[in-house]
C-alpha cells in the first residue's frame, strides 16, 4: 500500500502573511506533514493558492488539514475545503459582524477603517489593528510582516478587497464538509473578534456538522495566537482524533 500522506493547507487572516505560519510549517514537516501556506500577497510575499497535490489519490487514512487564522477560512476556493478531512479554526467566524443594535460599533469601526485605507492615516491605522491583535503580548513579538514592512501596491487592492470579504461574512466558509472534524481554538483576550461573533460560529458548526466540534479556549491569549505550544497541542490533537474516512474517494 502506498505511503499516506497526510497534508495541511494553511491560510492566514487579513493583513497577514505566510510568514506567520513559519514556526508551524517547519514544526509539522519534522513531523512528516506536507505543509502548504497561503498568501494573499499584501506585502513582498507573493500572492499564493494553495491546492492540494494532483497526485494523490486520496487514500481512505490520509489526513487533509485546513488551518485557517481569522479570516483565512474566508480566503481559501471552495474546493479546497470541500476536500479537507478536518478543518481548523482559530481565532475566527462564521459572521464577523454579529446582529442586532450592540454590534454597530463594529460595523461603524470597518467602515472608518475602509475610509482609510489609501489616506495618509493608514498606517497608523494598521498599526493600531496590529497592536490589538497581538494583545496581550506586545508588537514585537508577531514575526515581521506587511503592515510592518510595507504594503505593495497590488497589495493594497487586495487588501481593500479582502476588508470587503471580511465585512460581508455572515455565514461558515463555502464547501465546508459537514462530516469534517472540527477544533474551534479562541484565545480568551481577543482583541478583534467579537465574543457573539465566536458564540455565532459554534452554533453553526454545532448545526452543521455531523460530529461536535472540539472547542479550545487559550487563557492569557489574544487575537494572534502568540503563546508557544499551540501547534504542537493541534499536532497532538490530529494524531488522536478518530479519523475514519467516508466511503466517497474525493
Amino acid at each position: 500500500s502506498r505511503r499516506k500522506m497526510n497534508q495541511i493547507i494553511a491560510m492566514h487572516g487579513w493583513g497577514g502573511d505566510s510568514q506567520y505560519w513559519r514556526l508551524w510549517a517547519e514544526y509539522f514537516q519534522n513531523n512528516g506533514w506536507h505543509w502548504q501556506s497561503g498568501d494573499r500577497g499584501y506585502g513582498e510575499m507573493p500572492f499564493l493558492e494553495p491546492s492540494w497535490p494532483k497526485e494523490t489519490h486520496h487514500n481512505s487514512f490520509e489526513k487533509r488539514v485546513v488551518i485557517g487564522h481569522s479570516l483565512g477560512p474566508h480566503l481559501l476556493k471552495k474546493r479546497i475545503i470541500a476536500k479537507a478531512t478536518h478543518v481548523i479554526f482559530l481565532n475566527s467566524f462564521s459572521r464577523f459582524i454579529p446582529e442586532g443594535r450592540a454590534n454597530r460599533s463594529i460595523k461603524v469601526g470597518l467602515q472608518g477603517m475602509q475610509k482609510t485605507l489609501g489616506t495618509a492615516k493608514e498606517q497608523r491605522m494598521l498599526l493600531t489593528f496590529l497592536e490589538k491583535s497581538t494583545m496581550p503580548h506586545p508588537l514585537n513579538t508577531l514575526p515581521e510582516g506587511p503592515i510592518t514592512k510595507g504594503i505593495s501596491l497590488k497589495g493594497h487592492q487586495k487588501l481593500e478587497s479582502d476588508l470587503k470579504i471580511l465585512i460581508k461574512t455572515e455565514k461558515l466558509p463555502d464547501g465546508l464538509p459537514a462530516h469534517a472534524t472540527v477544533l474551534i481554538v479562541d484565545g480568551a483576550e481577543d482583541a478583534i473578534v467579537a465574543p457573539s461573533a465566536k458564540e455565532v460560529l459554534r452554533h453553526d458548526l454545532q448545526k452543521f456538522l455531523h460530529k461536535q466540534p472540539t472547542h479550545w479556549i487559550i487563557p492569557k491569549e489574544g487575537h494572534s495566537l502568540l503563546q508557544p505550544g499551540l501547534k504542537e497541542r493541534i499536532h497532538n490533537w490530529l494524531n488522536q482524533s478518530p479519523w475514519k474516512a467516508t466511503g466517497t474517494n474525493l
